[in-house]
């Protein structure tokens, strides 16, 4: 399946369950018990627990295309204009858009129940202007999103599965998890940054790095931190194995990077390429930091994927891998490796093995 696809119905069915429950949700405190008020006449087929069952049923409808169309304009906008515009205005183009479709929506809405049940509701242009229950759902709308956005900025900063896992307190305690790590350098990053100075040094690094997120959601990879032009990504042991993603990521970036070398050429003068160093293994992970709380992962797997990676320069390669995880990958015809002896890494009492993995 087209990755562009499979990441639209992922973001899809998460949006449409969560604007479904919440439009659900807002249906029951809207009209449940409505009928009891005094001086208040309810469509006899909206009274009683079956009543609302129909208006829980009919305002989970109108969730889920709400979430249809708030994911439809938020894929559209992070695929093609999030990195073009400034933060201010994409949320005011979003907000606009998302304002349109909500008045869209609530205005088709209106008009069938008119039709279906012979009410004289008021659906001619501007009608929402001066509609208080319009205004009310809005507010709503508009509160639940700040929810949404909330969690879904969270798990992009901490990663799937670990947002929820430090909202159970999870990572209070350390825990021993088996992980795989890359750290991925730019290569000749000094001569570079003389070459561009440092604000156009600060665009071509920024450049990388969103070519690097393009495609790091298909290789199931989550970027542990930043460091300068150096990025750190990791993956739980078994995804990292699987499909070969660890090593598939870095061809994958390559690959991209050598598409768009006429924008680098003519931007820059120079097309970016990376150096990379894997190792995996046990290692622990906890909560750490008071004032700005993030996950930190302790243990030799992370010294050692730094040092392999620093080894690239010497042996003139752009990826190196530590024997261990070499054994543990199911290499394909496509890739060839060697292996270029025991080293000694900085801050090492035993020699790694360490090979090389290349394209065929």
């Amino acid at each position: 399946m087209n990755h562009n696809l499979k990441q639209y119905l992922q973001l899809l069915w998460q949006s449409v369950l969560f604007w479904a429950v919440v439009m659900g949700l807002y249906g029951i405190f809207r009209y449940y018990g409505m009928d009891e008020e005094y001086g208040i006449t309810v469509i006899e087929d909206f009274q009683g627990v079956q009543g609302t069952i129909k208006a829980l049923q009919g305002f989970m409808a109108i969730g889920v295309l709400v979430g249809f169309l708030y994911t439809t304009i938020d894929f559209l906008f992070d695929k093609y204009t999030s990195n073009r515009l400034s933060l201010a205005l994409d949320i005011i183009l979003r907000t606009v858009l998302y304002f349109i479709t909500t008045v869209s929506v609530f205005t088709w809405v209106a008009r069938t129940f008119s039709e279906a049940y012979d009410l004289p509701l008021d659906t001619g242009r501007g009608w929402w202007a001066d509609d208080k229950a319009f205004w009310t759902a809005i507010l709503y709308i508009i509160l639940v999103s700040f929810v949404f956005s909330f969690i879904k900025i969270a798990t992009e900063k901490f990663g799937k599965g670990v947002f929820l896992k430090m909202l159970l307190g999870k990572y209070k305690k350390p825990q021993e998890e088996k992980r795989i790590f890359m750290f991925l350098d730019l290569k000749d990053s000094t001569t570079i940054a003389e070459n561009l100075g440092h604000f156009k040094y600060s665009q071509f690094i920024q450049d990388c790095f969103y070519d690097l997120n393009e495609v790091v959601p298909k290789y199931d990879a989550e970027i542990y931190q930043y460091v300068g032009d150096e990025a750190v990504l990791s993956w739980p042991y078994k995804k990292g194995l699987a499909n070969n993603n660890c090593v598939a990521l870095f061809f994958a970036f390559q690959q991209l990077k050598q598409s768009k070398s006429k924008y680098y050429l003519d931007k820059y003068g120079v097309v970016p390429e990376f150096k990379a160093g894997l190792h995996g293994g046990l290692l622990m992970v906890t909560e750490v930091g008071v004032i700005k709380k993030e996950i930190a992962y302790h243990g030799d797997v992370i010294n050692t994927s730094a040092r392999i990676q620093a080894e690239c320069n010497k042996h003139h390669v752009l990826l190196l891998i530590s024997e261990k995880l070499l054994k543990d990958l199911q290499t394909s015809k496509s890739l060839t490796t060697k292996f270029l002896g025991s080293v000694l890494l900085k801050g090492k009492q035993k020699e790694v093995n360490i090979h090389t993995i290349e394209k065929v």
